[in-house]
């Protein structure tokens, strides 16, 4: 089969930010996505443009148009979730975005009444069942299809930063589960998640997409659910490795770097360079210790096996990217990545939050959720934590 790459302009972008809809006065998930959807339509009954529903009924997506830079896409999501809360409000419904809620029940949750949900959810049963889960997605365009392969196999060396920075889900079904993104763990349960295959020419993906589509794995193309992916449809590299943020600047933040490697990474290429990659076996090992770990994770940093703290090496990283930032017109919303180090991430300040309230299981998850929702209003991360002592993990 042929798997065509469509036209995109370079190095644009599109943001995808998952929302949960939480009851105001339990805190608790409300299924009311299908009300919401229903409150933000245009004058002509049309859906309105970047506002989606999502596989389960307690969500709704914001989403932006194909943007020239981070800024202008960050204004296409705020336009919409203001419209989202303007809808939910009546409903007394808040808005609270994290990887997962700290406390729902999954099996409370009720699927969106789409065929390719219910099919989901039938293969998969258990484990489909379970994806009480938010998560950011990032586009970034690609303007030659050559250049696709390389680069996704190039942000492999970066998903334990994108993920350790965006690390929101240490609560699972009321119970904290000692990981940074429990998420990220979670969602490669699901056939075609995870980490994708490093495949070096685009017929052997588009061999391994005809493959998966003639034994029945996949009857789409989206159904392969890399943590990073191309998509043929766009023209775009999409970064699905975040957690959902619970503010617009981290989501910000962590599309400009995403948009930073990949322009990085394309400049390489158009001078004939290689860009640097790892072996598989240690993709897979930083992805589990920035889960497990987050901002406390020793990541493994290049094929020779080196090794360094994720938050003194993204330093490092932003210093590189700086003048790629500058020409893309981001380097506001990659320099607040500095500040979510200093801040600490989502995941740190929602231990912080519960450990407040030590001694009441039940009254620390419900400050955590009313600390996420807070912190969403306020387009501001709380005031760092307290613990300075947490351990440093392989």
């Amino acid at each position: 089969m042929t798997l065509p790459f469509a036209a995109s302009p370079r190095s644009t972008v599109g943001i995808e930010w998952e929302l949960a809809l939480v009851d105001r006065d339990s805190g608790d998930l409300r299924q009311v996505a299908q009300t919401v959807l229903e409150g933000v339509r245009q004058a002509d009954g049309q859906p309105y443009p970047g506002i989606l529903q999502e596989f389960l009924l307690n969500t709704v997506e914001a989403a932006s148009r194909p943007s020239q830079t981070v800024g202008q896409a960050i204004g296409d999501i705020d336009e919409r979730v203001e419209l989202i809360r303007a809808a939910a409000d009546p409903l007394r419904v808040d808005l609270m975005a994290a990887g997962t809620h700290p406390f729902a029940r999954w099996e409370r949750q009720r699927v969106t009444n789409k065929e390719r949900y219910l099919r989901l959810v039938d293969r998969t049963q258990w484990w489909g069942r379970q994806m009480l889960i938010y998560g950011v997605h990032t586009h970034v365009g690609v303007e030659d299809r050559r250049k696709v392969l390389p680069i996704i196999r190039g942000l492999l060396s970066y998903v334990p930063h994108l993920q350790a920075l965006s690390a929101s889900s240490p609560y699972w079904g009321g119970e904290a589960t000692g990981y940074a993104s429990n998420r990220a763990l979670m969602f490669q349960q699901l056939p075609t998640a995870g980490l994708p295959f490093q495949f070096d020419e685009w017929r052997e993906l588009e061999a391994y997409v005809a493959d998966m589509l003639h034994t029945g794995v996949i009857d789409v193309f989206n159904e392969i659910r890399w943590d990073i992916r191309p998509a043929p449809r766009f023209g775009t590299v999409e970064v699905r490795v975040c957690d959902s943020l619970p503010t617009l600047r981290e989501v910000a933040a962590v599309s400009a770097l995403v948009q930073c490697l990949v322009e990085d990474f394309s400049g390489r290429l158009d001078q004939g360079e290689e860009v640097p990659t790892m072996p598989t076996w240690f993709v897979q090992e930083n992805k589990w210790r920035s889960a497990r770990y987050g901002m406390e994770a020793i990541i493994i940093l290049n094929q020779a096996g080196d090794e360094q703290l994720v938050t003194e090496h993204l330093p490092l990283v932003l210093a590189r990217l700086e003048p790629v930032a500058a020409r893309l017109d981001c380097l506001d919303e990659l320099d607040f990545v500095h500040q979510m180090i200093t801040a600490g991430a989502s995941y740190q300040r929602q231990r912080s939050v519960a450990e407040a309230h030590a001694g009441d299981h039940d009254a620390a998850l419900a400050a955590v959720v009313a600390s996420l929702v807070h912190e969403l209003q306020a387009n501001q991360p709380l005031p760092p934590p307290r613990d300075a002592d947490s351990a440093r993990g392989r």
